[in-house]
């Protein structure tokens, strides 16, 4: 078994920019037929990538969009986002937007799919955060969202087995165009990546190829799983902030 996608349909939400574009991207050059669906346009084109403007979070938007390809391989739900907003700084309706983008669009994408997948025998990938397994100020809304996603999967890969497998990439800090936006500039990208054990943050395409992995034939008995991408995760900051057991110690 390889990870040949060749014959089969590929449909990535958000798949027009950062992690979606590389997660599209990465399918296409694996052979798939890719359509990515946003509301905007990509802003470059993406070889071998089919570009199908879409609301998400409008279901019968949604359900006609899928009703009308004729068939589904693999969705992956990458459409997902939030800007930084303390939890005292918004009203709950505003915290419910993020909720319903993060978590709720994929569950009526998902829903929508579901007949393609099941005759196709396919897959539905879920792109998860390591915001939804850790304390996540200034995004909370978002990774109490992506901490359902993950628990959404793992019921429906039981309720859909054996004919779709599910599964979540948890996905670490992703260098895109928009990174200077969470991190700052150069400097901060470079302060948080010395954070990372891996020494830097990833890129679109290193989440493209854990994506087309688990998607393909190589993955075939792997389903309710989640895949952490995130470069060896964060150093405890216990570790630094210790004044014992440092590396000079041991020198003498």
């Amino acid at each position: 078994m390889d990870n040949s996608l060749s014959g089969r349909t590929v449909v990535v939400t958000g798949g027009t920019r950062g992690v979606g574009a590389g997660i599209a991207r990465a399918f296409a050059e694996a052979g798939a037929q890719v359509v990515a669906c946003a509301r905007r346009p990509p802003g470059q084109h993406l070889d071998g990538v089919e570009f199908s403007p879409l609301d998400l979070r409008d279901p019968p938007a949604v359900r006609a969009f899928f009703g009308a390809l004729p068939r589904v391989d693999v969705l992956v739900n990458n459409a997902g986002g939030t800007p930084y907003r303390r939890l005292a700084d918004a009203d709950a309706e505003r915290h419910a937007r993020v909720i319903e983008l993060n978590l709720l669009t994929p569950l009526t994408a998902s829903l929508a799919a579901y007949e393609h997948l099941r005759r196709a025998r396919g897959a539905v990938l879920m792109i998860g955060s390591v915001s939804g397994a850790r304390p996540s100020p200034g995004s909370a809304a978002y990774g109490a969202a992506k901490a359902g996603l993950e628990n959404l999967a793992r019921s429906m890969a039981v309720e859909w087995a054996p004919d779709v497998r599910v599964n979540t990439l948890v996905v670490g800090m992703v260098r895109t165009e928009l990174a200077d936006l969470h991190y700052g500039g150069q400097d901060g990208i470079d302060a948080v990546s010395r954070t990372v054990p891996l020494g830097r943050l990833a890129a679109p395409s290193d989440i493209g190829a854990a994506a087309v992995f688990l998607a393909s034939d190589a993955a075939a008995y792997i389903s309710g799983a989640s895949l952490l991408v995130h470069g060896g995760g964060e150093r405890p900051a216990f570790l630094d902030a210790a004044t014992a057991n440092k590396p000079s110690d041991q020198e003498d």
